[in-house]
C-alpha cells in the first residue's frame, strides 16, 4: 500500500467515523461521554481509573465526565467492595437506554448506506471490517 493509499484509508474512516458519531439519540451527551457509556454497558463496571486508561485520558477528565453522567443519572458511583478506598462506576438502565438507543440510530444509518452498494462491495467491506478490528485490538 503506497503513503498516498494510506492516508486515503485514514481519511476515509475518520469521515466515516465522525459522520457515524453524527448519527445520536435524543440524549444531548458528548462524544466521550457515551464512549464511556458504551464501555460500561459492554465491559460492566469499571473503576474510573480503569475507564481512563481505556479511553486514553488524564483521571482528572474521566472526573469531570463521570461526575456529569452521574448528575444526568446515566451511571452510579459506589466503593469498590474490595478496597473501599477505590470507586466502582456502573451503567444505570438509563444510561444503558441512551447506548442502545445510539446504537440502534448508528447502526440504521449505516444500514442505509450498506443498502446502496452491490453485494461485491458489502462482501469487502465485511472482510475489511475483520481486518480492521485487528489493527484496532493491537
Amino acid at each position: 500500500m503506497s503513503v498516498l493509499e494510506e492516508t486515503d484509508l485514514r481519511v476515509s474512516l475518520m469521515k466515516v467515523t465522525r459522520r457515524l458519531r453524527a448519527e445520536k439519540s435524543d440524549t444531548e451527551l458528548t462524544d466521550s461521554q457515551m464512549s464511556v457509556l458504551a464501555v460500561l454497558d459492554r465491559s460492566g463496571p469499571l473503576t474510573p481509573r480503569a475507564l481512563a486508561d481505556f479511553e486514553r485520558v488524564q483521571p482528572p477528565s474521566m472526573t469531570r465526565t463521570l461526575a456529569s453522567l452521574d448528575a444526568r443519572g446515566l451511571v452510579d458511583r459506589e466503593p469498590d467492595p474490595a478496597d473501599g478506598r477505590q470507586i466502582i462506576v456502573r451503567i444505570t438502565p438509563s444510561g444503558a437506554a441512551a447506548v442502545t438507543a445510539t446504537r440502534r440510530q448508528r447502526d440504521a444509518w449505516l444500514a442505509r448506506r450498506l443498502a446502496d452498494l452491490d453485494p461485491e462491495e458489502r462482501a469487502v467491506l465485511a472482510r475489511a471490517s475483520q481486518i480492521l478490528r485487528r489493527i484496532a485490538d493491537s
